[in-house]
């Protein structure tokens, strides 16, 4: 016990330094359920052909979006999902700017049936970064 009292700063770094290798799991950083990386959705794409839906808003799609995306709003998706991607067994990836609109949307497209929906962990931004193509209507 006297070692604790004479290292509290060693004990508080060390708590500190392991609840921020934690943060990201907990704060949902990591992706979360469903979430794949930029790298693990041109594999997807590549090799089950996921078929990509931006959620974002016009002027967003207009610029700038993941290259072969279709744009369904979120505010619409839950209407027009299933008009878009006519088989519900296909994976379906679904990306926005930053990755937290589309983890909405991931929930939506599951309930809607499609049990292959993903979320672009990071978005578009991730996207970018992976230098990955990107289109402008």
């Amino acid at each position: 016990m006297s070692f604790l009292i004479e290292n509290w700063t060693l004990l508080a770094v060390a708590l500190v330094s392991g609840g921020m290798l934690m943060w990201p799991a907990i704060a949902g950083g990591g992706g979360g359920a469903g979430a794949l990386s930029a790298n693990d959705a041109v594999l997807l794409i590549n090799r089950e052909k996921a078929v990509v839906i931006d959620v974002c808003s016009a002027e967003e799609f207009k610029a700038g979006h993941v290259a072969g995306a279709k744009h369904v709003p979120l505010g619409d998706l839950e209407s027009k999902l299933t008009s878009t991607v006519k088989n519900k067994n296909t994976p379906v990836i679904l990306v926005c700017a930053s990755g937290m609109r589309s983890k909405r949307a991931v929930a939506i497209a599951k309930k809607l049936g499609f049990e292959k929906a993903h979320s672009l962990a990071g978005g578009l931004g991730a996207w970018r970064t992976a230098s990955l193509p990107v289109e402008k209507a």
